[in-house]
């Protein structure tokens, strides 16, 4: 039976008790203790909330305050419980495990890695307890799932470089610097981005980087630059920010003064003020809010037993996990032509955030003012 359906039974049982209860006197005077089993007060939930990493900014910046906040507003006294793995797969199943010792109603899972996880998920699903993925789809039977579409995130960046190569695509070569491989959604954007450049481009070196951490990427690239020369490297796939900051880094260091197009993704503010700099092309815009919402929406959903109906409109499969209740954000590509009508009108940052005193000219002369 899977957690949907014990939970529906566990309620009609609930639901069967409070009656019997009512007749023969209240349930505190029949020594029930009121515990989630026995029709406990929904508003109380306890969620489990564990996010991968700190060395994007979006987590601890957008996701995390966003998802409690949303939280608090469906469930105002909801308990959340908080970690971080800091990338490290291990010390993320523990902290499932320690979410299922603390019996939280929900888990909001972004995983590590997304292979690894699935025993945990499997311990969470034994213990009754649903389990949302989120961003990344997890392994193991996952009762809902949120992220963006993550093979149009690679088609996105792809097509915005081939636009930036223009005719000169096959005048030389790119490199392609791919995320982890421990994360689901890094074969995702691969496969976007390559379905795009497969024969229009040269691809002269390519890189799946570890841990996604930008100086492995900056390593990745001196290696690209040495064995490919540096003018022969016309454009580089970088599959997010803080990877493209690395690239650029070892550009720049390798005496490369007109810098060719490099792609990223999360509109981390260092991303966006290279962008208006010149120095990074384009980045994929997500808005967090949509997917942040939807994941704490139906984890609240989850915890109180109810459908996903309303929530979920499409589904998708993982693992032995088939039709997963799934909310998918469509991405958008973030050129220096649409700052301000993308991440300054959404309220992700303000002009002043972006046009510091060492980015005002370059801001002035795009006019983002």
């Amino acid at each position: 039976m899977n957690t949907r359906m014990r939970r529906a039974a566990v309620a009609l049982a609930a639901t069967s008790m409070a009656v019997s209860l009512a007749a023969c006197g209240s349930a505190k005077e029949s020594g029930d203790s009121g515990d989630k089993e026995s029709g406990a007060d929904k508003s109380k939930l306890s969620v489990g909330l564990l996010l991968p990493e700190n060395q994007t900014a979006r987590y601890e910046n957008f996701d995390r305050p966003l998802i409690e906040k949303r939280i608090k507003e469906l469930a105002p006294d909801a308990t959340i419980t908080y970690a971080n793995a800091q990338q490290d797969a291990t010390k993320q199943q523990q902290q499932v495990e320690t979410m299922i010792t603390k019996k939280v109603d929900v888990i909001i899972l972004d995983a590590v890695d997304a292979k690894s996880i699935a025993s945990a998920v499997q311990q969470a699903e034994d213990a009754d307890i649903p389990v949302v993925a989120y961003d990344r789809l997890a392994e193991g039977p996952i009762d809902a799932y949120t992220s963006f579409d993550n093979e149009e995130v690679g088609k996105v960046q792809g097509t915005a470089l081939l636009e930036a190569l223009g005719g000169d695509a096959k005048k030389g070569e790119i490199v392609m610097m791919n995320g982890s491989v421990t994360d689901p959604n890094a074969a995702l954007f691969k496969k976007g981005a390559h379905s795009v450049l497969d024969g229009k481009v040269n691809v002269g070196k390519e890189y799946d980087t570890k841990e996604w951490k930008p100086e492995n990427a900056n390593t990745n690239m001196e290696g690209a630059i040495s064995s490919l020369g540096k003018d022969k490297i016309v454009g580089v796939y970088s599959a997010n920010d803080g990877m493209a900051g690395g690239i650029i880094e070892a550009l720049k260091s390798a005496g490369i003064k007109d810098l060719p197009p490099v792609t990223g993704q999360d509109a981390e503010l260092a991303g966006v003020q290279r962008i208006v700099a010149g120095e990074q092309f384009m980045s994929v815009y997500k808005p967090y809010q949509p997917e942040a919402y939807a994941a704490a929406e139906m984890a609240v959903a989850l915890a109180k037993g109810e459908k996903l109906d309303d929530i979920a409109k499409t589904t998708v499969d993982s693992g032995s996990a088939k039709g997963v209740p799934s909310v998918l954000i469509p991405p958008v590509s973030l050129t220096k032509d649409n700052i301000q009508d993308t991440v300054v009108k959404d309220g992700l940052y303000t002009v002043a955030d972006i046009c510091t005193a060492k980015y005002k000219a370059a801001c002035d002369k795009i006019g983002l003012k």
